[in-house]
């Protein structure tokens, strides 16, 4: 029999547990008392955070395939370890879940209150136990239960059209990914007879040649259910329809934490598992990052400012730019030390601060404008100057551009990983790549302070007359948990900005 290591694997099963109790809890709650559901979430996301501190030194394994484990220590071939890389992945994953629902709380009024706080925390539960994970099967059931909630979040909006339809392409797209993937997974393992991370390692180092064109092919294929998650090119299209389709909360989610695990699972196999095929996923990656970055900045840059949902849009293409930059220092890694990893990690924690802020304000936009045009967002600064200001912060962190320091700093360290990997190709096509996208971020935030439509032009330092004035829009109430969601990530920017080493610093630890 062996042992259990509880409190290393409590994040995700207080996760899972907290979804459970919401799920019984809302079959006696009367309509009125729902509410409650979101607060139980919200308390059972912060306690699964609060869990990770006792776990900070990183060093406890449990699963394990003998009995050397204990609770405080390490074997060599475990299922489950929460080392330092697990558990940076685990608060991302638990913040990004947590800012998700902060910005659902009193936003559900029109979705399946229950079931919409269940799937979230599922979901979460899932993207949690996934960096964890070091087998090949703990890896797939932690996508899927990631994965399999995060479509009918999609879809949530009954009655919606384009609800549905996000849905069933994000759900169709991912099941042939996944359905790749495992025959990818059948290939390794077959060529190695095991499915541990660590001893698939040992064993491709002497792959018999007969076999080996099989191992690359396992290889290959393992990556393309990761790439799809990371939305990596050619495996993007689902984005801009789904993210669309989703409720805006939902939307920010799958930016962050569903990149999260896909760069989290394609960090797991290509480092730990396949280091022997460097010479295989190390180009492809490559080709992946410039070809992401290159397609999701130019779509980007070709948005129609008066499209209905044009700014949901802008961002979804955005994402997709973005995680050809997270791609570059995996592909650094075939090439060079591991280290390079720490990178990828470092903007993704900055990514998610940066990114679910957008989001948040783009949910206080739709609040008053529902089509959600970039057109919307002009005189932001007249009718919410709070709510710009945090906009436009977030936009030049993404554009990484000063006061965005965190931002600038991230995109030198992605630089620096091509550079020192000899990538220097990739290296210019990133350069291209962030003059491409400063010209729509930098567009965005001029909008949020121009003169709302409608407004007289006058001179400078000239008095507007009084009988010209352009009446201000009504106000609607805010909900707090909103407030509490774009204050959090703009302060969160600010304090990183401030000392961007206490994110930058991954980039020069092993975190393995």
């Amino acid at each position: 029999m062996q042992s259990v290591d509880w409190l290393a694997i409590a994040p995700p099963v207080v996760v899972a547990a907290m979804a459970l109790i919401v799920l019984v809890t809302d079959l006696f709650l009367p309509e009125h008392r729902k509410p409650l559901l979101g607060a139980l979430t919200i308390g059972g996301l912060v306690a699964a955070l609060a869990l990770l501190v006792p776990l900070r030194a990183g060093d406890r394994s449990t699963f394990c395939l003998n009995e050397a484990a204990t609770g405080s220590g390490a074997a060599g071939a475990c299922s489950y370890t929460a080392d330092h890389f697990a558990l940076v992945i685990q608060a991302l994953v638990l913040g990004g879940a947590l800012l998700t629902a902060l910005l659902s709380f009193g936003d559900t009024r029109k979705l399946p209150a229950g079931e919409f706080w269940f799937l979230l925390l599922s979901s979460a539960s899932g993207a949690a136990l996934l960096p964890a994970a070091r087998d090949l099967a703990t890896l797939v059931v932690a996508l899927e239960v990631a994965s399999l909630p995060a479509f009918a979040l999609v879809g949530i909006k009954r009655g919606d059209r384009r609800s549905s339809e996000a849905a069933l392409k994000f759900f169709l797209s991912s099941v042939v990914a996944t359905a790749v993937m495992l025959l990818g997974v059948s290939f390794v393992y077959a060529t190695t007879g095991t499915l541990h991370l660590t001893e698939i390692a040992s064993r491709l180092d002497d792959v018999p040649g007969q076999l080996d064109t099989l191992a690359k092919a396992g290889v290959v294929l393992t990556l393309v259910g990761f790439a799809f998650k990371t939305a990596a090119a050619p495996f993007h299209f689902w984005v801009p329809d789904t993210y669309i389709g989703a409720p805006l909360p939902i939307a920010a989610y799958l930016s962050v934490v569903g990149k999260a695990v896909g760069f989290s699972g394609l960090i797991l196999v290509t480092v730990i598992a396949f280091p022997a095929y460097a010479d295989v996923w190390g180009p492809a990656l490559a080709v992946l990052a410039a070809l992401t970055m290159t397609i999701g900045n130019v779509a980007a840059l070709r948005q129609n400012a008066g499209r209905a949902r044009s700014a949901v849009r802008l961002l979804a293409w955005s994402s997709v730019g973005q995680a050809g930059y997270l791609l570059v220092p995996i592909a650094a890694a075939a090439y060079s030390s591991d280290e390079h990893i720490g990178s990828t990690v470092a903007y993704a924690l900055m990514y998610a601060v940066v990114n679910l802020g957008a989001f948040a304000v783009a949910a206080l936009v739709a609040r008053t404008s529902p089509g959600n045009r970039l057109t919307d967002y002009r005189g932001l600064y007249a009718t919410r100057p709070l709510a710009a200001l945090a906009m436009a912060f977030f936009l030049l962190c993404l554009a990484g551009l000063p006061p965005g320091i965190i931002g600038l700093f991230a995109k030198v360290t992605v630089f620096s990983a091509a550079v020192d990997a000899g990538l220097g190709w990739l290296a210019v096509v990133m350069a291209v790549n962030v003059v491409i996208a400063l010209y729509y971020y930098l567009q965005w935030t001029a909008t949020l302070f121009r003169a709302p439509e409608g407004a007289p032009a006058q001179a400078v330092g000239e008095e507007p007359p009084v009988e010209s004035a352009v009446p201000a829009p009504t106000r609607h109430g805010v909900p707090a948990s909103l407030t509490v969601a774009i204050t959090l990530t703009a302060v969160a920017g600010v304090v990183l900005s401030g000392a961007p080493q206490t994110v930058l610093r991954f980039a020069a630890v092993n975190l393995f």
